[in-house]
């Protein structure tokens, strides 16, 4: 499926030509229409003609044909429609796929440029423009060429000069909508992207709901909202005033096209055929086939705005499809089978001119475990995400059984190292499909066992059990319904369930109490019979579990060793232990006075 959606052009003339034939078939009906509509112009003409001229009885020949004709010219109307709207579905549904895969790639620093509200605004309002392009768009251009030509033939054949009067208008009309066309682009996109911001501020308002009603920003944020609100209400109006303005000046050249009509076409009309005039049934039929000209003409402002909408939307949504992904799949197709062995060598990393990780170097086998340990800030979580390739992990510093991450596809390394990160992102579901998220079904009995399994060893299995629905409890946004430690021991169950030839574990143990803590380092412990375990944490009762330690203190490693070595040399490592040896000792002595 991922080749397939990369193989998607994202091109505006790319994605017309890939639904080629659909839009090929759509207007083959289109001109069968405009024949169609054609004849019946030719018809009516040859019918009221006979009237005229005293032949009554044969106009029941021309009128059976107007009524077949009449009849398939509904039929292939309603196949266009068909074949048209469904490939711009087609686009829409292709486009979107797209864009998730690309999203599913880009890496920090793109969502650190935009944000999920503005992304929000691109995956809906600009992708149901560019449907309406592909849809509606297309037919109606399609079909003004075609109704055009249709009349044109009618209108010419039947007098030349009456052609030219009625279209007399025409050079104003396409000068016109060439100059508004311009206009109609800029203010389009001006009006997606202040939608984007609009999008922007309810979302985060949203996401940060607790927050804001806990310090009281009520009246900020409605401030803040009325503005982008106003500014969207600028921008809405200013697009509604030109294609308000974009139809009745379009239908007004187009009128002025009728009243020339209708004042020639009566003088060749009293002139007759003999006298270098027209009959009755040809002013009739060129009447006739001016309307169908006419209203295509009228439906070219609409045609228009859609258009210019459907390219603004597109260019926007290119964005996205054009932003270049940090992190891309390594030469090596199809890697071996890998372990667990993780080896790190002078790796450097830095988030813009800011130094984070400076020659860190470490070696792992597998079923060894090592304890990541160091102040806030000094570059932990940085390596854990560098590890699991979250972020653009350099060359030549990080390898998986001796061959570098880098060369390696980005999911094969992944589903070797499993990740579980310190701030516990939670979906909007229920326990179990958090739990069981990466299973191709998580409401099968097997995939049940599996992670009720998953779930005691990550000790939240009974906290499950206390919630209303159990497993089948939804957390909310964000996990909203269940607390930071709950939320931190299911992310960790997550991570367990699949079972990694490697785990790193980003600070697991922030936000439980002792006890809990206690049996999930027992749970790492018995992880580590199996794989390799990294536990990046500031514990020093959870590092003294591994078989070694590594203190970095601003980006660097000052010390490695076993718990008791470390200890012994009177260093960082050490001064953490006597802080926390402190802290404790106080709890103690507070929780004794206080009971």
């Amino acid at each position: 499926m991922r080749d397939s959606v990369a193989a998607i052009p994202t091109t505006l003339e790319g994605t017309f030509k890939r639904h080629m034939p659909a839009f090929v078939v759509g207007g083959v009906m289109l001109l069968a229409f405009q024949v169609a509509m054609n004849r019946i112009d030719r018809c009516s003409s040859w019918a009221i003609d006979s009237i005229f001229q005293g032949r009554a009885s044969e106009a029941w020949r021309p009128g059976l044909a107007m009524l077949a004709l009449a009849l398939f010219a509904f039929g292939v109307r309603i196949a266009s429609r068909w074949f048209m709207f469904n490939a711009g579905r087609d686009v829409e549904y292709e486009l979107r796929a797209v864009l998730l895969d690309r999203l599913h790639c880009l890496g920090t620093a793109f969502y650190r440029r935009m944000s999920t509200g503005d992304i929000m605004s691109r995956a809906t309002s600009d992708l149901q423009q560019v449907r309406l392009l592909f849809g509606f768009g297309v037919l109606n251009i399609v079909n003004v060429v075609f109704a055009f030509g249709s009349a044109m033939q009618i209108m010419v054949s039947i007098s030349m000069k009456l052609t030219l009067v009625s279209l007399a208008n025409m050079p104003l009309l396409v000068l016109f909508t060439r100059t508004l066309s311009k206009s109609l682009f800029t203010r389009t996109r001006d009006n997606q992207e202040t939608l984007g911001k609009l999008s922007s501020t309810v979302q985060s308002n949203l996401a940060g709901v607790r927050i804001v009603r806990s310090f009281a920003l009520e009246p900020f944020e409605r401030e803040r909202f009325a503005k982008s609100n106003a500014d969207y209400l600028r921008a809405s109006l200013a697009i509604a005033r030109l294609r308000g303005s974009l139809g009745p000046i379009v239908g007004a050249v187009s009128a002025s096209g009728i009243l020339l009509f209708f004042w020639y076409g009566a003088t060749l009309l009293l002139r007759g055929p003999l006298d270098g005039g027209i009959s009755q049934g040809q002013f009739f039929a060129f009447w006739q086939a001016s309307m169908r000209m006419a209203w295509p003409m009228l439906a070219l402002g609409f045609s228009i705005s859609m258009i210019q909408r459907g390219r603004a939307g597109f260019v926007r949504l290119k964005e996205i499809f054009d932003a270049e992904p940090e992190i891309v799949d390594g030469a090596s197709v199809q890697p071996p089978a890998l372990g667990g062995a993780i080896a790190v060598k002078n790796l450097n990393f830095a988030y813009g001119s800011r130094n984070v990780l400076n020659g860190v170097t470490f070696e792992l086998k597998t079923g060894e475990s090592l304890a990541i340990v160091g102040k806030t800030g000094s570059g932990k979580s940085t390596l854990a995400m560098l590890l699991a390739r979250l972020l653009p992990t350099p060359e030549g510093t990080v390898f998986l059984d001796g061959l570098d991450v880098c060369t390696l596809p980005v999911k094969s390394v992944r589903q070797v190292i499993g990740y579980a990160q310190q701030d516990a992102f939670l979906f909007s579901s229920t326990v179990a499909h958090n739990i069981g998220l990466a299973l191709d079904s998580p409401d099968t009995p097997e995939s049940a066992a599996l992670i009720e399994r998953a779930a005691r060893e990550a000790q939240v299995y009974d906290d499950v059990q206390r919630l209303p629905e159990q497993f089948d409890t939804v957390v909310g946004e964000r996990g909203v319904q269940v607390s930071g430690g709950q939320k931190q021991r299911i992310a960790l169950a997550r991570a367990l369930l699949l079972q990694p030839k490697a785990l790193v574990l980003d600070d697991p143990l922030s936000a439980v109490d002792a006890k809990t803590e206690a049996a999930i380092l027992d749970t790492i412990e018995v992880q580590t019979k199996d794989r390799t375990v990294i536990l990046i944490t500031h514990r020093v009762a959870a590092a003294s579990r591994c078989d070694r330690i590594v203190v970095l203190d601003e980006g660097a490693i000052v010390e490695t060793g076993t718990h008791e070595e470390l200890l012994a040399r009177s260093g960082l490592y050490a001064t953490f232990a006597e802080q926390q040896r402190r802290e404790t000792a106080l709890n103690a002595l507070a929780h004794q006075e206080h009971p």
